[in-house]
């Protein structure tokens, strides 16, 4: 896949999809059309049983990584030895960690084992990445998501020890820095991450903004923190 960032992948428009509705239904989750949704800031998101929804939402929650906050008491805790975070070690467990995690208010869950695999071809395609979170080496919380060019599109997390995903999280967003990524995509607003410091902008904002990191060279995968 040579230039996933000029692949359209059949998609309309996302600055002219509805703000909070799928810009399209239908297709497939092969690695061209997931690579060329995500170069353009759309996402699938469904629930099992219903056909693939693909959505650009506006406004749009982001992160820049040079806005982290860093919440009060996390940089001590990640520094406690019997912590250990790594990435892509364990990108099948992590993803299916957050498959069967439960959340709050929701019913199941959207990840669904078509979803499962397509994100792990992509893992091992070298553009989808989990970060793992460990205790005592075992294995305490994480997350993963996307990477094209130098923009990370954050999926899911989950943790069985308090504070393992924001470790995760919090070491994921100082290698990021490192490495010049321009943004984090975190999709839609949560109480949760605006305290990391993600904020709402328009559409039209991220696109700019994600239009040039797509375009950069991205780091070498698997990601070695």
């Amino acid at each position: 896949m040579d230039d996933p960032a000029g692949r359209r992948g059949g998609f309309p428009d996302p600055r002219s999809a509805p703000a909070a509705m799928p810009l399209a239904l239908g297709g497939d989750l092969s690695a061209e059309r997931l690579l060329a949704a995500y170069s353009q800031g759309i996402f699938p998101w469904f629930s099992s049983g219903e056909p693939i929804l693909w959505w650009c939402p506006d406004p749009r929650l982001v992160l820049f990584p040079k806005e982290y906050r860093c919440p009060r008491g996390l940089r001590s805790s990640a520094r406690n030895p019997a912590w250990g975070v790594t990435a892509d070690t364990s990108f099948e467990a992590i993803i299916k960690a957050c498959a069967e995690t439960p959340r709050t208010g929701q019913d199941g869950t959207w990840i669904t084992q078509e979803m499962i695999e397509a994100y792990t071809r992509l893992h091992h395609m070298g553009y989808a990445h989990s970060v793992e979170c460990w205790h005592h080496g075992n294995l305490a919380g994480g997350l993963y998501g996307v990477a094209v060019g130098r923009a990370f599109f954050g999926e899911s997390m989950f943790f069985r020890r308090t504070n393992a995903s924001k470790i995760a999280f919090h070491k994921l967003v100082g290698q990021l820095a490192a490495w010049e990524f321009a943004l984090i995509d975190c999709q839609v607003e949560t109480s949760h991450l605006t305290r990391f410091g993600a904020r709402l902008i328009s559409r039209d904002l991220f696109l700019n903004h994600l239009q040039k990191a797509v375009e950069a060279p991205p780091p070498p995968a698997p990601w070695r923190f």
